[in-house]
């Protein structure tokens, strides 16, 4: 082979190297893959025997083009397979250039046994890299369907964006015209000099052009194979589309039951404050009475409050996904002082509740004034859940770059079903308990958001009647979160 006129071999050039060449056309690889159908209906139909000159993807998709043809005319046809070499250093250079596409434009070895496959070896570096074709030749039928990947710069992989190539239009030109597949034949020839007497046909001319019966039934066939492969992307589309809207329809059947429940959680103390108001009026009311219904107004009051408070504070959440601000706290400086505010609370209840905080700890990340949040909503949902006479505990300790703070109650527990969607902000927790526990699911909702935006996590672990362990992982000063991260770099 001479390895110069191979490196420097391109279908594309020579095919837009001839006089008034054929014009490029931007097309998907969905269109390369129907003119290649149509061709071998073509050529199938019609049992012309042809050699083919091929470089085409090496997935089973194309190739199994080529097997179609081959079973059905046999040992009357011959395929050349170029084929790029591998190169030996890595080819570091283009491979970088290239990666994504270079599953695409090496062929696959055909099988040692075929005698019909005939591999014509190219540099690793030949301009061909970026190129397929089909070239079939024949006394009856001549044709080249030629695809070209234009070079695109090369993306910024510090974005994380890696260019694929596989939706990107290819430069696509197919002709019958004699003089242009001869160009390329008599080029191919003298690149692959001396091998070409034993594997090209002898001083072969290509016709000018076909019969007009085999143009009219090529057309024919090439309109049949597009609307085939049409048909198949608007289903995968329509497919696509469909799982969307479903999706989409399941969003907003979670956002009317969200909805529903906030409304009934809204009305449940409004309903109490009237009922103690009216009761108020009454005018044989005792002190004591009087006071335990102003506890009532109080207490519908607050829980009032925090609904409203939690409704906000979610959409907020939601909306501020960027500008988190971090800051490094200290575990030992939160957690004594909310477990002393939920301790008159745990032994109205009978529950034991109990705290292990080492001063040693490291400062933990987390967003400005949250990290008391997040230890109010954990502990509050444990001794909510606990019946009277239960344990809480609440511990911390060091995990590598992480410092974990876990909540354990000896409460009703969850089912192993509904562990995975405690966290969902539109759900609640489903209980047989006759006890009517409240809330209207955010409080866990909201414990995830927030660790989510400074580097942290929540887990649970659980079983129904002998309570739950809610583990939260805060990152420590020595472990910068990706949110920090991400903002020093810009």
């Amino acid at each position: 082979m001479n390895v110069s006129l191979a490196k420097d071999l391109s279908v594309y050039q020579l095919v837009m190297g001839v006089q008034a060449p054929p014009k490029p056309l931007s097309l998907s690889p969905a269109t390369l893959l129907s003119l290649v159908r149509a061709q071998i209906d073509l050529l199938i139909e019609q049992q012309i025997p042809a050699t083919l000159w091929v470089k085409l993807p090496p997935d089973k998709i194309w190739q199994s083009e080529l097997a179609r043809y081959q079973s059905s005319v046999g040992a009357s046809s011959l395929i050349y397979t170029c084929q790029i070499e591998e190169s030996r250093k890595g080819e570091a250079g283009e491979a970088g250039e290239d990666k994504g596409e270079e599953r695409l434009n090496i062929s696959s070895s055909p099988s040692s046994s075929s005698s019909d496959h005939v591999p014509v070896h190219l540099p690793p570096d030949s301009q061909m890299r970026r190129e397929n074709f089909l070239m079939v030749l024949s006394p009856q039928f001549c044709s080249l369907i030629l695809a070209h990947r234009p070079l695109k710069k090369r993306k910024n992989q510090t974005l994380g964006k890696v260019n694929t190539h596989k939706n990107q239009p290819l430069l696509i030109i197919t002709t019958v015209e004699g003089r242009v597949i001869q160009q390329v034949l008599n080029s191919i020839q003298q690149a692959i000099a001396p091998e070409s007497s034993s594997i090209l046909p002898a001083n072969f001319i290509c016709p000018p052009v076909p019969q007009p019966a085999l143009m009219n039934q090529l057309l024919a066939k090439q309109l049949l194979r597009q609307d085939e492969i049409n048909r198949q992307i608007i289903t995968v589309r329509t497919n696509k589309l469909e799982q969307q809207n479903q999706e989409l329809h399941n969003k907003e059947q979670l956002k009317d039951e969200y909805l529903k429940n906030v409304c009934q959680e809204l009305r449940i103390p409004l309903t109490h404050m009237k009922t103690a108001l009216s009761l108020l009026n009454s005018p044989n009311l005792k002190p004591p009475q009087r006071q335990r219904y102003l506890q009532m107004l109080n207490t519908q009051c607050d829980q009032q409050n925090s609904l409203i408070t939690g409704f906000l504070e979610l959409v907020q959440l939601e909306q501020n996904l960027e500008g988190t601000t971090l800051e490094l706290v200290r575990l030992s400086d939160i957690v004594p002082g909310v477990v002393s505010t939920y301790q008159p609370v745990a032994q109205e209840k009978g529950i034991m509740l109990a705290y292990t905080v080492p001063t040693e700890l490291p400062s933990v990340w987390c967003m400005s004034g949250k990290l008391r949040q997040i230890v109010i909503n954990l502990l509050h949902n444990s001794l909510k859940f606990t019946p009277n006479g239960g344990q809480v505990w609440v511990r911390t300790r060091n995990q590598g770059d992480y410092v974990q703070l876990e909540f354990r109650d000896t409460g009703i527990g969850i089912a192993e079903n509904e562990i995975p969607k405690i966290f969902d902000r539109f759900y609640r927790v489903r209980t047989a308990a006759t006890e009517d526990y409240g809330g209207a699911g955010l409080g866990l909702t909201i414990v995830q958001q927030l660790l989510l935006r400074c580097g942290g996590s929540v887990s649970v672990k659980s079983k129904l009647s002998e309570g739950s362990t809610f583990t939260v992982q805060l990152a420590t000063v020595g472990n910068i979160p990706r949110a920090i991260a991400t903002e020093n770099e810009l």
